[in-house]
C-alpha cells in the first residue's frame, strides 16, 4: 500500500556548511522548502522522495553574506529562484541507515548525487500524528553547480572551499 508523507517544516532543518578561511566552518540554512516522500507502507527503502527550497531564504545570520549568496557570484536567486532534488533510488545499507540517490539542481545543472540517511524511526506525536525522522547528510562540489566565488588570501590561502557539506534535519507527516 503507497503511503504520502509531507514535510513537517516547524520540525525540520535544511542545512550546509563551508569552510572560511580553511580554518572554521561557516554555517547556513534555507527557510522555506517543501519535501514529500511515497513509501510502500512505511518502509522508507522503498522511498520516492522531491524537495524544493527557495533561493531567496538562504539564512546564514549575516545580511550581506546573504545578499552574496543570492547574486550571480553563487546561487543567482533573481533567474534560479529555488533547487530541487528528486530521488531515483533508495539503498538500504542496514534498518536504518540508506543511500539516497537522486539529481540535484541548483542554478541550470543537474547532478546526480549521493547522500546519507540515518532513519531516526517513526512515531506517534501527542496530537496522533504519525510522523517519521530522517538525518540526511552528504557532501557536493559547488562549483559543479555553477556556484563560481572564489578569492586567494595575500599569503595564498584559499578563501572558501568548494566543498560544501549538506546536513539536514527532516521529519515527516504521514498523510
Amino acid at each position: 500500500m503507497e503511503t504520502k508523507w509531507t514535510v513537517d517544516n516547524m520540525h525540520s532543518e535544511i542545512g550546509f556548511k563551508v569552510k572560511h578561511m580553511m580554518i572554521t566552518n561557516v554555517s547556513g540554512n534555507f527557510n522555506d522548502f517543501s519535501a514529500d516522500a511515497t513509501t510502500q507502507g512505511d518502509d522508507f527503502s522503498t522511498a520516492q522522495f522531491n524537495f524544493s527550497a527557495a533561493i531567496n531564504s538562504i539564512n546564514t545570520g549575516v545580511a550581506d553574506r546573504d545578499a552574496h549568496l543570492k547574486a550571480d557570484d553563487f546561487f543567482n536567486a533573481e533567474v534560479y529562484p529555488s533547487m530541487t532534488f528528486k530521488s531515483s533510488e533508495v539503498v538500504k545499507k542496514s534498518d536504518d541507515e540508506f543511500k539516497l540517490i537522486g539529481d540535484l539542481t541548483i542554478r541550470d545543472t543537474t547532478k546526480k548525487v549521493e547522500l546519507d540517511v540515518d532513519f531516526g524511526g517513526i512515531v506517534v506525536d501527542p496530537y496522533g500524528q504519525t510522523k517519521a525522522g530522517l538525518t540526511i547528510s552528504g557532501k557536493i562540489k559547488r562549483s559543479e553547480f555553477g556556484l563560481k566565488w572564489s578569492a586567494v588570501t595575500e599569503a595564498g590561502s584559499i578563501v572558501l572551499s568548494d566543498d560544501i557539506r549538506l546536513n539536514s534535519e527532516i521529519q515527516f507527516i504521514k498523510q
